[in-house]
């Protein structure tokens, strides 16, 4: 018998409590296995051997000391949160429109589908054509790729909305703006927190392929510097500030949009 969710949230923190070494553990693993996969004993081309960690984790220090990686996340992170707010802007109120209306949805739904499944880095010449060089072309191709959690989950959200509440509401005078207001918003704010976050995952991948295309700032741009320049232990090192910042946003986030309620 499968145990329902609440039952597997319960059990996961009580391991995360008994375990509370475990990550560490975790994170020991993959970095024994980091040095295993770029060890001269294993692989003999020196691209390999040059992003092991005895040789990132120092030119990692050394792009921290020149204030290198600083401007450079300052920079991609502006831009990631610039594209979740043209997201938030125009997916909630699509969101809320298509799933209020079911009619509007039958005849959306075709095209948003064949719309999500365009990469949105497709989109690449027609936004640098549009926008030019800079911050704006990255922030639409960010906005792009995260519109769509963002537009489906509201849409989920809707309709798993108890059509009893909306009634009663009904009932006792409200109007359109007080059932949105008190019925319809407060019902799809889980759905939509967790759009936000699988939007803050999408738009975090998107990111950095994005800003290797015609910009000169951002953690992108600066694989493809340390590239050009066959800093091959830069390129690993950017590639780790990635994943460190990938990690903790994703945690904040999971602490701000899922907070853990305290028991009464």
């Amino acid at each position: 018998m499968t145990a329902d969710p609440t039952t597997r949230t319960a059990r996961r923190r009580r391991t995360s409590r008994e375990l509370p070494w475990a990550p560490f553990a975790g994170f020991a693993g993959l970095l024994a296995l980091w040095w295993a996969l770029t060890h001269p004993a294993l692989v003999g081309d020196p691209v390999v051997q040059a992003v092991a960690p005895q040789h990132a984790l120092p030119a990692l220090e050394g792009l921290f000391s020149r204030g290198v990686l600083v401007q450079d996340a300052t920079a991609s992170l502006y831009r990631l949160v610039s594209g979740l707010l043209v997201a938030v802007v125009v997916g909630v109120p699509v969101g809320l429109l298509v799933g209020l209306n079911r009619r509007l949805e039958h005849t959306t739904h075709s095209p948003f589908q064949f719309l999500r499944m365009i990469s949105p880095l497709s989109w690449t010449p027609i936004a640098v054509a549009v926008f030019g060089i800079g911050h704006e072309p990255v922030v639409f191709l960010i906005a792009a790729a995260a519109v769509w959690p963002v537009i489906m989950n509201t849409v989920a959200g809707v309709r798993a909305i108890d059509p009893g509440h909306v009634l009663v509401a009904r009932a006792m005078g409200a109007t359109r703006w007080e059932v949105l207001r008190t019925v319809v918003l407060p019902s799809v704010r889980p759905a939509l927190l967790t759009g936000l976050r699988v939007a803050l995952g999408t738009a975090w991948i998107v990111l950095v392929p994005a800003e290797m295309l015609g910009v000169r700032s951002g953690l992108g741009y600066q694989i493809l510097n340390a590239r050009d320049q066959l800093a091959y232990d830069e390129v690993m090192a950017v590639i780790v500030v990635i994943g460190v910042l990938g990690f903790l946003l994703d945690a904040l986030s999971r602490r701000l949009l899922h907070p853990r309620r305290r028991p009464a």
